[in-house]
């Protein structure tokens, strides 16, 4: 019998019995282990990936279902948490950069851990996880949203770039610009040196400190009257790309590839692609250009090395949920804000709605799913969170939610709740202002550019530009289709799909 027909017939038989059943009501209701991961895409064992080691995170999905085809909102962290955070589109949040905050524009948005509390749970946060520049800052990260003040940096770490070996930290902080003022950490163009080589244990950063305190908080929370919603924000892969020692020796350099296409699609717009100016302003490298084979090949190991590290403190968590008697009675959501170009199309970083960009790791576990180690290939999107986490909870989806519950796939995987994903993002070209609105279907991507004519960053004008990818046929995204499908069925399906989401998204799709 399932927890919500218990409930309903304890319920149905109350006669003056009603404090006790509220006990056993809130002992009944599952916890929710919510874990975030900054800049991780989904180079993961469990999303195929050969190289890669995550165990871990792999043994999670072994749990429970995979989301192969699910894609962020807006590939940045502060509009992508945003959205993922309310259930609402970012023409809805209207947050599309790193200094618009959510509540200056809606006061009274509803987040996901506030829904939470609202009904009963104690929602506690740690790390990262809205973007601090987006809310009320790192201190209290959206304060209606939690239980207890919130908790962002840990352990050792003596710099907010995250640094802890001694010389690192000295050279950052001696740095100075042309008029003799110290330069922020975050803004030093340079590659940290020695970092990433240092022996030291995981708790000398602070995503290893982190762990250690969640693991604290799970084994308080356990058995507690409340269930609870524990949110953790781990901070690596993103840069710089520092993780102790043993985590980069896991991989030989040789063990890598350069990616195999470093061009523009043939027949797209220039505009379309961004040059990796996150760090291209604060790193060593080449101010323009394809980065050298070394230096890629460098990347590409310290992000194997981050996620790895990181994949380490997802299982303590696990252990130590394991540990706690509550995990068979607790779901379990591991997602990445947002993909990560390593040079494909000789980009970096994210900014794009390309596929390394939109597409985000997505991994549920819900105590009553029957089916274990699944996989989903039909498209989703993060705005489908909040209304699922409700379902898996017994909660009810307040009404302003945009996205659509996945929590029937979990025992159906080979089923569909909606035919495209969306995502979006900003660009200039020439005079004008754009918004490329992309939509990912099981096998095509199709954007349309779209000129923004009057406040704010909605793509509310006519069409500008457009883009078609076929993802059977052309996984490297190495040609724009557009005009060879002008009159295709496929882009005639694909039209359709994006107007209907464009118009519910308040959009007029006038050409």
């Amino acid at each position: 019998m399932s927890i919500k027909s218990y409930l309903s017939i304890l319920l149905a038989s109350a006669t003056i019995y009603i404090p006790q059943i509220a006990l056993e009501a809130a002992q009944l209701a599952p916890n929710v282990l919510f874990i975030a991961v900054d800049d991780l895409k989904p180079m993961i064992g469990a999303y195929g990936d050969r190289t890669i080691l995550t165990p871990q995170i792999d043994r999670l999905a072994a749990r429970g279902t995979t989301f192969l085809n699910n894609h962020c909102q807006v590939a940045v962290c502060g509009p992508s948490r945003a959205s993922l955070l309310t259930g609402l589109r970012p023409d809805t949040t209207q947050v599309y950069d790193l200094k618009t905050k959510m509540r200056d524009i809606h006061p009274d948005i509803l987040t996901l851990p506030q829904h939470f509390k609202n009904n009963g749970y104690e929602t506690v946060g740690m790390g990262k996880i809205f973007d601090p520049r987006c809310v009320d800052g790192r201190q209290y990260q959206d304060r209606p949203s939690w239980s207890v003040p919130f908790m962002y940096h840990y352990g050792k770490v003596e710099s907010a770039a995250g640094f802890v070996n001694t010389k690192t930290i000295e050279w950052f902080r001696s740095q100075k610009d042309a008029n003799g003022k110290a330069i922020p950490e975050w803004n030093i163009k340079g590659i940290p040196p020695v970092e990433g080589s240092e022996a030291v244990p995981d708790n000398a950063y602070s995503d290893g400190a982190m762990a250690e305190a969640a693991v604290e908080w799970i084994d308080k929370l356990a058995g507690a009257d409340k269930p609870y919603f524990l949110a953790v924000g781990f901070h690596k892969p993103h840069l710089p790309f520092v993780a102790p020692k043993k985590y980069w020796d896991l991989y030989e350099r040789d063990q890598f590839n350069v990616a195999a296409y470093q061009t523009a699609p043939a027949g797209t717009p220039e505009f379309t692609l961004q040059p990796g100016y996150e760090i291209r302003g604060k790193y060593d490298v080449p101010r323009q250009g394809t980065f050298p084979d070394d230096l890629q090949l460098e990347l590409i190991h310290g992000y194997h090395a981050c996620v790895s590290y990181i994949d380490a403190q997802i299982g303590k968590l696990l252990d130590a949920l394991e540990a706690s008697g509550e995990a068979d009675n607790t779901i379990i959501v591991l997602w990445g804000d947002h993909g990560w170009h390593l040079g494909d199309h000789s980009m970096w970083c994210k900014h794009s709605v390309y596929e390394q960009a939109t597409r985000s790791p997505l991994i549920l576990v819900a105590p009553e799913q029957q089916q274990r180690g699944s996989f989903v290939q039909s498209p989703t999107e993060f705005t489908d969170l909040f209304p699922t986490l409700c379902d898996l909870a017994g909660l009810e989806h307040p009404e302003v939610l945009e996205g659509i519950s996945l929590s029937s796939l979990l025992d159906e995987p080979e089923g569909r709740v909606r035919n495209v994903a969306m995502s979006q993002y900003a660009r200039k070209a020439g005079r004008h202002d754009l918004v490329g609105y992309s939509f990912r279907s099981h096998r095509f991507r199709y954007t349309e550019w779209r000129i923004a004519t009057g406040p704010g960053k909605k793509g509310d004008g006519p069409v500008y530009a457009r883009e078609l990818y076929d993802y059977v046929l052309d996984p490297l995204e190495t040609r724009n289709l557009i005009e060879d499908l002008s009159n295709s069925r496929q882009l005639k399906q694909m039209e359709f799909e994006a107007k209907t989401l464009l118009e519910a998204n308040g959009i007029m799709t006038v050409r």
